[in-house]
């Protein structure tokens, strides 16, 4: 899981503010979040309507096996004679839809998990996060293995499987956040006025928290897409002939000497989606930590000279 609370700065956080439109003005003028956000909106729209876009059946098998690409098979077909175009289409939503599914059900549970242990303390925290340790201390892949292998292969399975060692990760972290916002001054102050508990955590500490979190599950999401193409290419995810990015690959490695187009295709797609998420998700981080923001070198400012000092 990737790690993200070591460039967040909450050092200098106050009370919740509205910043939609500095952090979008920061991402508009970051080239690779940009290049990030036209990934992942391109990928989003596959999801969405990318079926209704297939020109063919994914699941149709016809006898014009291996073709090059075509009008009508824009991408080629593969060794049973399908669609590569229409099957690619069509795994978008499944391998994509997912991922995502999964990044928002760890986020979730991460988010009430630490909420709770960093802002009860006491008992509830040290129960809480024993449970957390228990998980992180089982190897993530075996785990993931063993929830999937329970159950029939499916993509269900699969993100069982992720989920239930994926937000472990996010707990500890969400509980680092709220142990450190719980002593800010404005979350004092509104113990002062005679805010509720559960008011302050709703209006103050959640939203201070949030948005590291964010930032992590759009990173994660590159690492979830990978590892569910991944279990399903060992046989653990979407059963044939479900047209999923890791079935297309594990479908396509006999001919990759011959025909290698069959594997290459949704291989490029796997990865231009891990690199959208990714770069998006390093223009949110950046664009949320004013530290990062003085770190940059901007072309502008490499022809200027330095302002020399004045003598005292």
């Amino acid at each position: 899981m990737a790690t993200v609370e070591a460039g967040l700065d909450l050092g200098h956080a106050g009370a919740p503010r509205p910043l939609a439109r500095p952090i979008l003005r920061k991402l508009a003028s970051d080239l690779t979040a940009r290049i990030g956000l036209v990934l992942v909106v391109l990928f989003l729209v596959m999801v969405a309507a990318g079926p209704s876009l297939a020109p063919h059946d994914p699941r149709q098998v016809t006898v014009e096996r291996l073709a090059t690409p075509s009008l009508d098979h824009p991408l080629g077909t593969d060794g049973l004679g399908r669609d590569v175009f229409s099957r690619l289409l069509h795994g978008a939503r499944l391998t994509l839809g997912t991922a995502l599914l999964a990044a928002a059900l760890v986020t979730a549970i991460g988010l009430v998990v630490g909420t709770l242990a960093g802002y009860a303390g006491g008992v509830v925290d040290a129960l809480l996060m024993r449970v957390v340790d228990m998980v992180l201390a089982i190897p993530g892949l075996v785990l993931a293995l063993a929830v999937a292998g329970l159950f029939e292969p499916s993509l269900v399975a699969v993100m069982l499987g992720l989920v239930t060692i994926w937000w472990a990760g996010y707990a500890r972290v969400v509980r680092g956040l709220v142990l450190s916002l719980r002593s800010r001054p404005f979350v004092e102050a509104a113990h002062a006025v005679g805010a509720s508990r559960w008011r302050i955590l709703a209006r103050h500490v959640l939203p201070s928290a949030v948005s590291p979190v964010v930032v992590l599950a759009t990173l994660d999401v590159g690492q979830l897409i990978l590892v569910i193409s991944g279990l399903t290419f060992l046989g653990l995810g979407a059963p044939p002939p479900t047209p999923e990015w890791g079935a297309m690959l594990n479908d396509g490695r006999v001919y990759f000497l011959s025909d290698p187009q069959v594997v290459l295709i949704p291989g490029l797609a796997i990865s231009l989606a891990v690199l959208g998420f990714n770069l998006l998700g390093d223009g949110i981080r950046d664009a949320l930590d004013p530290r990062l923001a003085r770190l940059v070198v901007r072309p502008r400012a490499l022809g200027r000279r330095w302002p020399r000092r004045r003598a005292r």
